[in-house]
């Protein structure tokens, strides 16, 4: 079955652009809050959660200081990424942080669960 493409939007208030840019595009930014450890060799990323688990991604876009996307190399299903970006709101000047993703059916709300739980530990350790 084909997987559902969720989005969700955070606000993230106090936290400066270029602060956050650095959390979602750099490995050690990465590794403060996405996964346990990270490895960014070129385009190809390697992270790593527990002792056990390992997963690598290749940057398959990137737009310097707003937005980055990563395809997990063993994700079968074309046209699949998970996609980071920094909106500012013209109206109210608020910075957003826009996720991307792709969930397998049923398993949407797990999926919002668990960008929840990894955007609060973003907001805690970067103060937004």
């Amino acid at each position: 079955m084909k997987k559902t493409k969720i989005h969700n939007e955070y606000i993230m208030a106090s936290a400066s652009g270029n602060i956050l840019w650095n959390a979602i595009s750099t490995a050690s930014g990465l590794q403060s809050w996405f996964a346990d450890k990270v490895d960014i060799q070129h385009k190809l990323c390697t992270f790593q959660w527990g002792k056990n688990e390992t997963r690598q991604a290749t940057i398959a876009y990137m737009h310097p200081g707003s937005s980055i996307r990563f395809k997990w190399k063993d994700e079968e299903e074309s046209g699949c990424y998970f996609e980071l970006k920094l909106v500012q709101n013209e109206l109210t000047n608020v910075l957003m942080l826009e996720v991307t993703d792709f969930a397998e059916p049923g398993e949407e709300d797990e999926q919002k669960e668990l960008w929840d739980l990894q955007i609060e530990t973003l907001k805690r350790v970067y103060g937004a």
